[in-house]
């Protein structure tokens, strides 16, 4: 069974083929084999998507039945990857979408399971900093109920080295019914996700996609799936290797973004202005990298990623100073941000209890809706625990949600010369390229800006604009 499906994947990749369209033959193989991918959130919906495309018969799984329901009428709920995306899915004889194991039962029960199944679930973190690997357990587990013999299972949540070996591959054997043996009856890779939302230079098929298997022929097997719908695939040792090289690229920039918000409260206190150095400085052409400061760390990978490998670190009694360290720089970001608040409005005879504040920006990067991890949320609830009246303007964030740590039940207020007018401070958070600029610095009474957004207006605002 195994051998028949790594057959038919060589056939689908031949050797020294290079990636790209299919041809007529390698597409009715494409269509022949059946990928199932877990996770329909940033990750594996445009993957699933770009699956698709490539000629392969997908099956979409998500806890969320509304997200099923909505690839089906071919409507994309994340706007930034564009509404076309899911059309290509309605009436297609080679798309499914299920949101219980029950459906994955009923599609193995029918003669139409998976050949290929792809992990891209949270990896968040628990209360006290730790791995939460309960999806990745309870995704193996699921998994192997419905029966992994005979096909290649591929993770691609960001997690410690040692999650795909250690963790995957248990939670697999626990409930298979079927023992399973890698390299024998069941193949096992670990493959990094690479998604930054609203990224215009790079997309999923132009990014290079790593693949470590924990045997050769997994490796081997899971290249030969990704070369059909990505332009360059990099193999490498092992799970393991592909596993630390992502963790590795989003220690860089945490350490990196930690340095320069370090930077900015030193140049602060010179009175020198750190976005002005940073522009100096890129004036070399080698041996520097810009990386700019902000008001705290958004998104899934740059605040959560690097604590799997702190954490993982301690088990082998290694430590890891430079990584606790930018984490400990980035998280004071937001208290530094409210302490330049409170001190702007105290220079204007005003008190922050009872101030009116206006924090422009919720998505944690501009011209986005994603508000995973954004600092936006810290910022809010800093302001109202010194009693200001806080309210937020985003055009992709029309109301809050509950997220991980934080519930606000808060509206985006509409910008308008009136509204804006009558905020005592407006905090930049966010430049999404959307909000205007010019009638801000023309209206508002007091602008803080963690984005250097104003640059353009520094000189005609004097001291109503202050950089934080």
């Amino acid at each position: 069974m195994l051998h028949s499906l790594q057959s038919r994947l060589d056939r689908l990749a031949p050797a020294g083929q290079p990636s790209g369209p299919l041809d007529n033959a390698a597409r009715t193989e494409a269509a022949g084999l059946r990928v199932l991918v877990v996770g329909l959130g940033y990750v594996g919906l445009p993957l699933l998507a770009l699956l698709h495309e490539a000629g392969f018969s997908v099956v979409g799984f998500d806890i969320d039945a509304g997200k099923c329901e909505a690839l089906k009428r071919g409507e994309n709920y994340l706007p930034h990857l564009g509404a076309d995306l899911a059309r290509g899915f309605v009436g297609s004889s080679r798309f499914e979408a299920v949101a219980s194991e029950e459906g994955l039962r009923r599609l193995a029960g029918s003669g139409r399971s998976f050949d290929v199944a792809i992990i891209c679930v949270p990896t968040p973190l628990g209360p006290h900093n730790e791995p939460d690997l309960q999806f990745v357990h309870r995704t193996g587990e699921m998994l192997g109920r419905v029966g992994v013999a005979g096909t290649l299972v591929i993770l691609e949540s960001t997690s410690f080295p040692g999650t795909t070996r250690h963790e995957l591959l248990p939670a697999l054997q626990r409930t298979s019914s079927t023992p399973l043996v890698v390299g024998q009856n069941v193949l096992i890779a670990f493959s990094p996700e690479r998604e930054d939302p609203g990224r215009r230079d790079y997309s999923i098929r132009t990014t290079p996609k790593l693949v470590g298997g924990l045997d050769d022929a997994s490796t081997r097997a899971a290249v030969a799936v990704y070369r059909r719908a990505i332009e360059q695939v990099v193999a490498v040792s092992s799970a393991e290797v592909a596993e630390a090289s992502k963790v590795f690229e989003n220690v860089f920039r945490c350490v990196n973004i930690a340095l320069v918000n370090e930077l900015k409260t030193i140049m602060d206190a010179m009175g020198i202005n750190v976005w002005e150095v940073i522009e100096a400085a890129s004036t070399k052409p080698f041996g520097f990298m810009p990386f700019y400061p902000g008001p705290g760390l958004g998104g899934h990978c740059i605040p959560i990623d690097p604590f799997y490998l702190t954490w993982k670190a301690k088990e082998f009694k290694v430590p890891a100073r430079f990584i606790e360290i930018a984490g400990e720089v980035n998280n004071a970001m937001p208290h530094y941000v409210i302490h330049k608040v409170t001190s702007a409005l105290n220079d204007r005879m005003k008190a922050t209890h009872g101030s009116r504040v206006l924090v422009l920006g919720l998505a944690y990067k501009p011209d986005i809706a994603d508000t995973r991890e954004s600092p936006s949320y810290e910022l809010i609830e800093l302001l109202m625990d010194l009693g200001a009246h806080v309210d937020y303007s985003d055009p992709f964030v029309p109301y809050t949600k509950p997220v991980r740590k934080y519930s606000l039940d808060l509206r985006s207020v509409t910008l308008t010369p009136e509204n804006v007018a009558g905020y005592d401070c407006v905090l930049i958070s966010t430049n999404h390229s959307a909000f205007d600029y010019a009638m801000l610095a023309s209206h508002a009474r007091l602008v803080v800006d963690t984005r250097n957004a104003m640059k353009p207006f520094a000189q005609a605002m004097g001291d109503r604009l202050v950089r934080a």
